[in-house]
């Protein structure tokens, strides 16, 4: 209802923009007494090329319909019976319409809601000022296209008043012509009559030929003057109409192509081509009008022949305005939506084509068909230099034509290719190190229609954005690293597919957050600090500082062919891994400000050593791709700082951080002093209440070992002072008795720490002769709580006898 109230106060062009969203297909009447209803449904959960989605589309209409019908039994009075009427009708109208094809009731309704946002979204920016300089930009960009259509409108219809003028003088001329001939039989006629009547009437048909021939001099000479200036203003509305097409199709339509691309690395929608398509259709407007002026002048011409270079002036006029429209409806045949650019082999994929000024040039009056053939590299690049004419293919593609097919309530026509997929591939011959996930492809979109009445006949291509093939899942890491170093590096207008060797790192720190935060679905994405861990594990680095990596450069090889040292795995593997992570299981933690991930081991140390006792952080793994381990503060004797074992995809699949973090009872502050609890109870899985069906379900939780060490600092278990033991921290090692007596400190008895109590109590009992078990001191742990070793706390002291 909100955007309806908005929509409803705009004013000039913008509120014809949106009247004209509104018709026979979806009536303005609709939009109005069901506004409310209208903005509260989930027009964007259908997706339009799922033929699946049908029965939720069909769902929305019956319900639309149902709406309309329920108002229209509502109203009462005088005007209340028009309304309940038109109201019922409009009910039966849409039911007709959409009953068939309802998924084209939600393409409809979406581009309508679409299109009133950014109207509202444009008139607030301009009215307000304060939408930031970026749309303060964007609104002067569209306020001088608008102007400059302006200017060629008003142009068009200069020389289309001047080509009427033209017309009229030319057939009074004809006329007058005409009549000069008649003198002229007239008085070729005059031989028959007697002489006195002969010389009288000869005088005056001289005179009056005289007159005529004057005249025809004088306005033939006018006529020419007319043409060149006519000519001359059609050379200059030429010359606006290539400036403006530049404008649209060299820039506007390029940076929704860039757009686009960053879409593929997590970048925002590409949004506005309903903007671009309303902007080529003024300029197929435009230039077919002035192409059918010039026509008109060609013919004016050829029936009144005058000397002078017009002939020329005209046909140089014809095949500029030509090259004009051509550009224009070359360019335009776009691919609306990419096909996806990790592609596997036997796996249905989907893609949308579309020619922006289709509709304008009625070229759905015959429907074009569209053909899809994936090529290599190499074909690629001689398409783009017309070194091949015909489309070899690298591979073959199922269900790979398609009629383009027109969409009245979005004007738009358009091919969508619902259930391709890649049979085979042929690959090349790779160079040096490259891998398979580093050979790029392309699906080439091509069709043929003509226009005017077989006027004129186009052949159109687009290229897709670079693909690579995979044919098991394995390999879509590397693939998705090729993928994301083109979109983010691509220059416009390259020879497919060039990308530099080597980035500035601010470059990729762009392109890294740009993937991050579009995976977390939230602004918080990589922070400076995040940025500055990265290229330490980048370049094996040890600055703190971000202005020390700002000028270096970070190669490919670098990025993804090279392992980090020490490492089975390169740093795109590592960070993939960490998003993979965090996209499946830790999204809403993230998005909380819970995990701080980018810390390596020391760096967490130093953090924890000067907080209270069961403070913990959550840090990604050095060691391990996809993994997050829990480090933690806590006093043993000792101020010491615990690393657990890295939690992996497969460990969360089972349990949840939230619920594993809750196990822990020794956790108690999540950095730098926020109560677990606060932070992660509303994640905590509910805990059962009852049985089912005469069954207890078993619940998972989780414990872990400490070594023995932390439960004699801990005061869970104490050992008599007179045993001569050694330690280390993170390990206890006992020494066997010799025969003699004496200890043996070379013996090869080790104790593990995932040994748990009991076996640790049998193998000191066995090696160290132990005599007696008695309780111990009381240590603060009450029996049944969870300690370290995760098991209830058992209090021992063993007294040992040498």
């Amino acid at each position: 209802m909100a955007m309806w109230i908005q929509a409803q106060q705009l004013q000039g062009d913008a509120l014809h923009q949106m009247q004209a969203l509104y018709g026979q297909h979806f009536p303005i009447e609709v939009r109005h007494y069901l506004a409310q209803w209208i903005e509260s449904q989930l027009w964007d959960s259908v997706e339009l090329d799922n033929p699946a989605e049908e029965t939720k589309a069909k769902r929305l209409l019956d319900n639309l319909v149902a709406e309309l019908q329920k108002k229209a039994q509502v109203q009462g009075g005088e005007d209340g019976f028009l309304l309940k009427i038109k109201l019922g009708h409009y009910a039966s109208q849409l039911k007709s319409t959409y009953d068939r094809c309802p998924l084209e009731l939600v393409r409809c309704i979406k581009h309508i809601l679409q299109s009133e946002q950014r109207l509202v979204q444009e008139a607030t920016n301009a009215s307000s000022g304060s939408g930031g300089q970026a749309m303060d930009t964007l609104s002067q960009r569209h306020q001088q296209i608008n102007q400059a259509f302006e200017e060629l409108r008003l142009a068009t219809q200069e020389t289309e008043n001047e080509l009427r003028k033209l017309q009229q003088s030319q057939e009074y001329f004809i006329i007058q012509y005409q009549e000069n001939m008649r003198i002229q039989a007239q008085l070729s006629s005059l031989s028959s009559l007697p002489p006195t009547e002969r010389t009288q009437r000869e005088t005056t048909l001289q005179s009056k030929r005289a007159t005529v021939e004057a005249w025809l001099a004088r306005e033939a000479s006018t006529l020419q003057k007319y043409r060149l200036d006519l000519a001359e203003q059609h050379q200059k509305t030429l010359g606006l109409l290539r400036k403006q097409q530049t404008v649209i199709l060299d820039e506007e339509l390029i940076q929704w192509k860039r757009r686009q691309q960053l879409a593929g690395n997590g970048g925002p929608n590409e949004g506005g081509l309903d903007v671009l398509q309303s902007w080529c259709e003024k300029l197929a407007d435009l230039i077919w009008q002035n192409r059918q002026q010039i026509r008109r002048c060609e013919h004016l011409t050829q029936q009144l022949p005058l000397p002078g270079p017009m002939v020329e002036l005209l046909s140089k006029l014809n095949a500029d305005i030509t090259d004009i429209i051509s550009a224009l409806v070359t360019s335009t045949f776009i691919i609306e939506k990419q096909p996806p650019q990790v592609l596997k082999t036997q796996t249905k994929f989907a893609a949308t084509v579309r020619l922006l000024v289709g509709g304008k040039l009625n070229v759905h009056m015959n429907p074009p068909q569209v053909k899809a053939v994936i090529v290599s590299e190499q074909q690629a690049k001689a398409l783009l230099k017309n070194e091949s004419t015909h489309s070899e293919s690298s591979g073959e593609i199922l269900n790979n034509n398609c009629v383009m097919e027109y969409h009245q309530a979005t004007g738009t026509l358009s091919a969508h290719f619902r259930n391709m997929s890649l049979k085979r591939i042929k690959r090349s011959d790779r160079r040096g190190a490259e891998s398979v996930t580093e050979e790029k492809f392309t699906v080439l979109f091509e069709s043929q229609f003509s226009i005017g009445g077989n006027e004129l006949v186009f052949h159109v291509k687009t290229l897709s954005l670079p693909v690579v093939v995979i044919v098991h899942g394995s390999q879509d890491n590397n693939a998705t690293a090729t993928v994301l170093w083109d979109n983010a590096f691509a220059e416009p207008g390259r020879v497919p597919f060039i990308v530099p060797e080597k980035v500035l790192w601010p470059q990729l720190c762009e392109a890294l957050d740009m993937k991050y935060k579009a995976e977390m679905h939230s602004g918080r994405g990589l922070s400076d600090d995040n940025l500055v861990f990265l290229a330490q594990k980048a370049f094996s680095s040890s600055s703190n500082n971000s202005e020390d990596y700002r000028n270096m450069t970070i190669s490919w090889a670098q990025f993804n062919r090279e392992s980090l040292p020490g490492r089975n795995f390169t740093f795109w593997q590592w960070f993939d891994g960490v998003v993979e992570l965090m996209k499946k299981h830790l999204k809403p933690h993230w998005n909380d400000g819970a995990i701080l991930g980018f810390v390596n081991k020391q760096q967490a140390q130093d953090m924890l050593m000067s907080k209270p006792n069961g403070t913990f952080l959550l840090r990604f793994s050095d060691s391990e791709i996809g993994g997050i381990t829990i480090a933690w503060f806590f006093y043993v004797g000792e101020r010491l700082v615990w690393n657990l074992l890295p939690y992996t995809t497969k460990d969360f699949s089972i349990r949840s951080l939230a619920d594993r973090i809750s196990d822990l009872n020794h956790l108690l502050y999540l950095y730098p002093d926020r109560p677990k609890d606060e932070v992660f109870a509303k994640y905590y899985t509910p805990p059962l209440s009852k049985a089912v069906d005469g069954y207890v379900k078993p619940q998972i939780k989780q414990v872990f070992w400490m070594s023995l060490l932390s439960l004699l600092h801990s005061g869970m278990l104490s050992i008599h002072e007179d045993a001569l033991t050694l330690f280390s921290t993170d390990r206890l090692r006992c020494c066997p008795v010799r025969a003699d007596g004496m200890l043996d400190p070379d013996g090869d008895f080790d104790l593990e720490d995932t040994m748990d109590v009991a076996r640790h109590v049998e193998e000191l009992l066995r090696h160290l002769h132990l005599e007696t078990l008695t309780p111990a001191k009381p240590t603060g742990l009450q029996p049944g709580q969870v300690g370290h070793s995760g098991r209830s706390a058992s209090h021992f002291v063993i007294q040992v006898s040498l």
